[in-house]
């Protein structure tokens, strides 16, 4: 599918003199576009083609698809900033971003910190974990300057019910 979006996107850039003026943006096919182009084009074409409607909260970065596999194997992983460091003895993933623990990883929990910065790269590893471990739907999101969880309660009707509580340090997806 994203293949499909760059060769659409490819497609339709200007004059090559004026797309290698542009500033450009590696996406995670290694293919180089115009800064302008990238996000947008993969998300229109992906609606186009995907029912589902991809936003930008489901497209995992590789680095965080890395960590979630590296939780899921019961491994000690790095790679640049984020680390995953897995103790046997109490069977906790612990997930670190530049050094400070954002979440605790169980058999059948997820405890989630903000490791001292509410930053957008800490609130995409934490929804990254939330799309891994946790009930669809739940996830972590910033209004107004102030983080939420947004948490499952149950399903009416076959829709399902979410109700959105303020991010507080350590707590606890069950």
């Amino acid at each position: 599918m994203i293949g499909h979006c760059l060769i659409k996107c490819l497609e339709v850039l200007p004059d090559p003199s004026v797309a290698s003026a542009a500033k450009k943006t590696t996406l995670r096919t290694g293919t180089q576009l115009p800064h302008r182009l990238s996000k947008s084009c993969i998300l229109r074409e992906s609606r186009e083609d995907n029912p589902t409607n991809l936003t930008t909260s489901q497209i995992m970065r590789k680095i965080e698809s890395q960590m979630c596999a590296a939780i899921h194997n019961n491994q000690n992983w790095s790679n640049a900033n984020t680390t995953v460091h897995f103790n046997e003895e109490e069977n906790v993933s612990v997930v670190r971003l530049h050094g400070n623990k954002i979440a605790e990883v169980t058999d059948d929990t997820m405890t989630i910190f903000d490791g001292g910065y509410q930053s957008t790269t800490t609130k995409s590893r934490l929804n990254a974990l939330c799309d891994e471990f946790c009930v669809t739907g739940e996830k972590v999101f910033q209004k107004d300057f102030q983080w939420y969880v947004r948490l499952f309660v149950g399903a009416i009707n076959g829709k399902n019910v979410y109700k959105n509580e303020t991010f507080t340090n350590g707590y606890t997806f069950a």
